[in-house]
This record gives C-alpha cells, structure tokens and sequence, in this order.
C-alpha cells in the first residue's frame, strides 16, 4: 500500500504539471485530498471546487493567449527591420532563401514540398527535413500563411516564413507543440507542383 499510495502521489503531480499547474498550497491540497479520503465535513462544494478549478484554468489560458501573442507581434516587428524580409499586407512575413524559376501553384493545385517547422524560440515542432519524406498536400489544405505563401513562390524556391498567428493554427494553436496563438517560422522548399 506505501509502493501505490506513492505512485498515486507522483500520478497526481505529474498530471497537475503536464496541466500547467507548477504552484500549489501543498498544505490544503493534502487537507482537502484527506477530508474527501475521511469523509469529513468539506470546507467547499463539489461545484464550487469545481467553479474555482475552471476559474483558475481560464485565467490561466487568457494569460498564455494574450502573452503568446504579444511575443510573436513583438517578434514580427524587429523581424521585419531585418534585411531582406518582406513584410505583405496580410502580415506575412518571408525572406527568399533560393530564387526558383518554375511555375507557380494555384489555390487548387498539389504541391510536393520540404519544409521545417519551428516556434519563435527555436524549436522544432515539424519537419519533413527531419523525416527525410517530402509531402504532397493540396495548396488550399494548410495554414493561411502556406496558402498565400505557396501561390507567390515558383518551384525551385526555398522561402523562409515569419507566419503570425491569425495565419496559423490561431487560438486553436495544434497538438501538443504548437500553443494557442503561437507566431510560427517554416523554412518551406516548393519542389513541385503535382
């Protein structure tokens, strides 16, 4: 019963942590988690435990939005000081890494390309460089940046593109890599269309 009562514990933890809770009151965590285990008088309800948790994870999302999305404005703006970075009226924003010469997708067209995916810190989040597979994807099948990034490049051309999040995966954000209203950088090769 120590072993389990133990492993139980560390479950817990890990699970308030993988949740974004790294601060707690230690001392009424395990009063509450006791009074329940006893089943003694509670000092709250079950809805209003419940209304306090959901309170406290909210706020705690408005926080990570609002301040995701003032890095990555903030990010955007030096960047677009930099040399060689076009800035379009979408708020995309691309450096031209190679020059193709081929055509130039549609909307509805297939394109096979290689890209790699990073967030503004640096880090990886996609890459079909990594994997060593190219993908094949309809134009008008990804991101908003990609659709209005893809249309402008010829095959052949290696971009760089500084993707603001209304042009990504927005409040949603994508899996576990990509948090809610993340600015985004892919360095996108357009091998062809097909």
């Amino acid at each position: 019963m120590n072993k389990l009562s133990y492993a139980l514990g560390m479950s817990m933890a890990s699970n308030l942590m993988n949740s974004g809770l790294r601060e707690l009151d230690v001392d009424s965590f395990v009063k509450a988690f006791t009074d329940v285990m006893i089943n003694t008088n509670l000092s709250m309800s079950p809805q209003e435990a419940n209304e306090v948790i959901q309170s406290y994870f909210r706020k705690k999302e408005d926080e990570m939005l609002v301040g995701n999305l003032k890095k990555g404005e903030a990010f955007l703006e030096e960047n677009k000081k930099k040399e060689n970075v076009i800035t379009l009226s979408s708020g995309l924003q691309y450096k031209v890494l190679t020059n193709g010469n081929g055509a130039k997708p549609k909307a509805t067209d297939r394109v096979k390309c290689h890209y790699h995916g990073t967030l503004i810190n640096g880090k990886v989040f996609d890459s079909s460089v990594e994997r060593g597979q190219p993908a094949v994807f309809g134009v008008n099948q990804v991101i908003k940046g990609w659709v209005e990034a893809l249309q402008l490049m010829s095959v052949g051309s290696k971009w760089r593109l500084f993707i603001p999040s209304h042009l990504a995966y927005g409040e949603q954000g994508a899996g576990n890599s990509i948090e809610p209203n993340s600015t985004l950088i892919f360095d996108v090769e357009l091998l062809g269309i097909v």
